[in-house]
């Protein structure tokens, strides 16, 4: 794989700390802001409506510049926003640095995702982006839990300046190593917005959006508030918060590496395999959540399954999208982030009920089961092999 690759990946590990350190921070912002638990569990919804939003809306602003400058500036803004964030004692505040760091970090993930996608032939998309997504895994696996760690001895601000640091040398990182996007030649070659637009009505290309919206939703909807499920339920103390992190980033990257070697040529195998499990997977953490090494297993078990049904969503969607060359992974980001925005707030309405802090991960369990009942009548489109047709 390219070097640039491994350069933008450094981004989105700083990117990916972000999107998912609430989740270790949440009890620790609510009691600091004096705030519920369920409002500062907005924060993550926010920073999801923001990604919605924003990835359209940035990709298109920056589809005729160069894409390392692009690039550069979206991390730019994306740190400072960390700075402003842990500066603030204002929840409304925090709430704003979150949309904007958002709109960056959704610029800077559309770009990226169509920059990698061009950095490889045109079988390779599924390789190339596994290794792009090892920046959030990796995230889970290190930058969220030690984010975690950090909060709990010097504050949850102590993370968001961290944070911001680490985009510093991935700026520079982007500066340095990351290529143009396109030459003259492949520009004047590009299609018109309107096109890459009308790839929308492709009605191959929207269900494998819907999909993806929906297993994203699960995974936020129990990730998020899983820090009040390891100490609450579990009854284990606060530094395991971070064991359970390590261990669903490690599953997420193992996910994301077994996706990566499947989801170009068989993606219908991930699908069909890792869909059913997963939906077992979610009410049986639930009812074993008060088993320390059953839910921790059950944790990484649900990482591996969520990151590599998220994953080969994305090939596809990047498929089937070709026609949208600097599009397409803005299309991607939008759908996955309407899940992070659905899935936090469908899993709050939980937490006031009978379930208790365990209603997200049945809420999970519901959302990856509409899933399976809108992927089966298409089966046979989701399995399709599409790294033969892009070579055409």
């Amino acid at each position: 794989m390219p070097f640039p690759l491994y350069l933008l990946a450094m981004a989105v590990f700083a990117m990916g700390t972000s999107e998912f350190m609430l989740a270790g921070l949440l009890p620790d912002i609510a009691s600091d802001l004096d705030i519920s638990v369920a409002t500062a569990g907005t924060l993550t919804s926010a920073f999801a409506v923001g990604m919605v939003a924003g990835a359209p809306l940035m990709a298109a602003l920056a589809r005729n510049r160069p894409g390392r400058s692009s690039l550069l500036g979206f991390v730019l803004v994306f740190s400072a926003a960390h700075a402003a964030g842990a500066a603030t004692s204002s929840f409304p505040v925090l709430f704003a640095t979150r949309v904007v760091a958002a709109l960056a970090n959704a610029g800077f993930l559309a770009v990226a995702l169509t920059t990698a996608a061009a950095l490889v032939s045109p079988d390779k998309k599924g390789r190339a982006l596994a290794v792009l997504l090892s920046g959030t895994t990796v995230a889970t696996i290190a930058g969220v839990p030690g984010g975690a760690v950090l909060g709990t001895l010097l504050g949850w601000r102590a993370t968001f300046w961290a944070v911001a640091a680490l985009c510093l040398p991935a700026a520079i990182g982007i500066l340095t190593g990351v290529p143009a996007r396109r030459t003259d030649t492949a520009a004047s070659n590009m299609p018109t917005l309107r096109a890459e637009l009308a790839q929308l009505k492709s009605p191959r290309l929207f269900p494998v959006l819907l999909l993806g919206a929906l297993v994203n939703a699960a995974t936020f909807a129990s990730f998020t508030f899983l820090a009040p499920v390891v100490t609450g339920t579990a009854g284990l103390g606060e530094l395991w918060i971070s064991v359970a992190l390590v261990l669903f980033g490690g599953g997420s990257l193992v996910g994301v590496t077994v996706a990566g070697r499947l989801s170009d040529q068989r993606p219908g195998l991930v699908l069909a395999t890792g869909g059913p499990l997963l939906l077992v997977g979610w009410p049986a953490l639930a009812l074993l959540a008060d088993r320390p090494t059953a839910l921790l297993a059950l944790v990484f078990m649900q990482g591996v399954l969520s990151f590599a049904l998220g994953s080969t969503l994305i090939t596809r969607v990047l498929y089937e999208a070709s026609g949208a060359p600097t599009m397409a992974g803005s299309y991607a980001t939008a759908a996955l982030n309407v899940g992070a925005a659905v899935g936090p707030l469908v899993a709050a309405t939980t937490l006031d009920t009978a379930a208790g802090d365990l209603g997200p991960l049945w809420a999970s369990g519901l959302l990856v089961a509409v899933a399976l009942l809108i992927a089966f009548p298409l089966r046979t489109v989701l399995a399709a092999d599409r790294g033969t047709e892009a070579l055409r």
